[in-house]
């Protein structure tokens, strides 16, 4: 297995958006079997000799019911924004998706696949849509292949 950061940067092309966008399906899947994965550096992700990602860093796994999705509030003082510290109250659950992309560590071009397939993965919103679905039970299904390689639910060759 090869860790995602130095595979991306060891093969680039098209090896590096596939592995990219199979990164972002990776985060989906555990977030479809009610697991936030905590630390989405891409250190933290492997490929494999068949060329999938998968997850290996379960220090900071938690459950998507032990988490507090939140929107980075907004603020009319420009000096609290620049501040050190957070001038809102930050909960030990909380966990600010938006703040996920400064950490990913892509060039340009792989930044814009990943928004371009799993932009949603920076939004509160779908975190907190996934929260509510597994917590209903709902069976949530990650498909491994795009949309353009699936016909009639089956792998097109």
């Amino acid at each position: 297995m090869t860790p995602l950061d130095l595979y991306v940067h060891e093969f680039g092309g098209t090896a590096a958006v596939a592995a990219v966008v199979d990164y972002g399906q990776a985060i989906k899947g555990l977030a479809a079997s009610g697991i936030f994965p905590g630390d989405m550096l891409l250190k933290n992700f492997g490929v494999t000799r068949h060329g999938r990602v998968v997850f290996y860093d379960y220090d900071e796994l938690s459950t998507l019911d032990e988490c507090t999705f939140r929107t980075i509030p907004t603020s009319d003082d420009p000096y609290e924004d620049m501040a050190a510290e957070p001038w809102f109250s930050v909960g030990p659950g909380d966990v600010f998706p938006e703040e996920f992309s400064t950490f990913l560590g892509l060039s340009e071009e792989l930044r814009a696949t990943f928004d371009r397939y799993h932009g949603d993965i920076f939004e509160a919103s779908a975190w907190r849509e996934w929260q509510q679905r597994v917590a209903r039970g709902e069976q949530l299904e990650v498909f491994p292949y795009t949309d353009e390689e699936r016909v009639g639910g089956v792998v097109a060759p």
